[in-house]
């Protein structure tokens, strides 16, 4: 396997194509418009140089990888050659439905499918394809290139020697793979979620406010960060669609997002990436500037 495409140039796909890219693969990377290319290399590039800063990488080995990766609009000429193909779009069922559909006809009969989804079924993006054995998660942890899991995700006609050659290939990139099975939230997103949900609902009790919360989980449970900034860098649009995901796949009420979460995201405030989350990220020195204390709605 020597030929990688990666369909999506935002922040986890730009994550997948350093990633191979770094080691030795030739990665197409795939998106809408130069505009969104551009910007990717430069992320890029930029973290390349964060890791040269590190003495983690050299200046040869940056231009290697630079050099490994090709950037198309056209999906076509993406995929001609691709030995894998890695779907990092928005996560949509709609819309990777359509995409795996396409890709079905434009690939190479051997030509395996994968998805990085984070809760969508791995088997229900396969039936939109004639070859379901072929067709895998492959769900990498942000940000790509530091994270060391990859959730192989076997869907419900996935072969066994896809899910080998896939956890072999992650293995090769230095990361950590571990099977799961194909079922709402996998393993990552159905502990992590309702943790997260969790939190906020205790934000919108009025139980603690932001830093309390995060504070209790760093201190008393050793997490590198709390749950209400983790979900500020994974998006909060993200959070609550995935919260849907396993609403809608178990029918479990403990799994209903909490109200403060739709309405902040109906608003606009995702987190990081829209500057304002349950952190203000307006300013670089901000982090910890907390803005959403108006939102409790204590109930004591």
């Amino acid at each position: 396997m020597k030929n990688i495409t990666v369909i999506g140039s935002g922040t986890m796909g730009n994550g997948i194509a350093h990633t191979f890219a770094l080691h030795g693969y030739s990665v197409s990377l795939v998106d809408l418009n130069e505009q969104a290319l551009t910007k990717a290399i430069d992320i890029i590039q930029r973290n390349l140089d964060r890791q040269i800063s590190k003495s983690k990488l050299t200046e040869n080995e940056k231009i290697a990888t630079l050099n490994n990766i090709t950037t198309f609009t056209d999906l076509k000429g993406a995929v001609a050659e691709a030995d894998l193909v890695i779907e990092a779009a928005t996560e949509n069922e709609a819309v990777k439905s359509r995409l795996f559909n396409e890709l079905d006809d434009l690939c190479a009969d051997a030509t395996i499918l994968a998805s990085n989804t984070s809760s969508i079924s791995i088997t229900q993006l396969a039936s939109n394809t004639k070859r379901p054995d072929k067709v895998i998660g492959m769900h990498f942890m942000n940000p790509v290139p530091i994270m060391q899991l990859v959730e192989v995700i076997r869907g419900y006609r996935t072969s066994e020697a896809v899910t080998n050659t896939i956890f072999t290939l992650a293995a090769k990139l230095q990361k950590t793979p571990v099977i799961v099975q194909d079922y709402p939230g996998f393993i990552a997103n159905r502990i992590l979620m309702p943790m997260i949900n969790e939190a906020i609902y205790s934000l919108y009790e009025g139980v603690a406010g932001v830093m309390e919360i995060d504070t209790v989980m760093k201190l008393g449970m050793a997490h590198p960060m709390g749950p209400l900034q983790l979900a500020d860098f994974i998006g909060l649009d993200v959070c609550l669609a995935i919260l849907k995901v396993l609403h809608e796949g178990f029918g479990n009420s403990k799994y209903a997002p909490c109200p403060l979460l739709t309405n902040m995201v109906a608003a606009g405030h995702l987190g990081k990436k829209s500057t304002i989350g349950f952190y203000d990220y307006r300013q670089s020195d901000a982090k910890e500037l907390i803005v959403a204390s108006r939102f409790s709605n204590s109930r004591f």
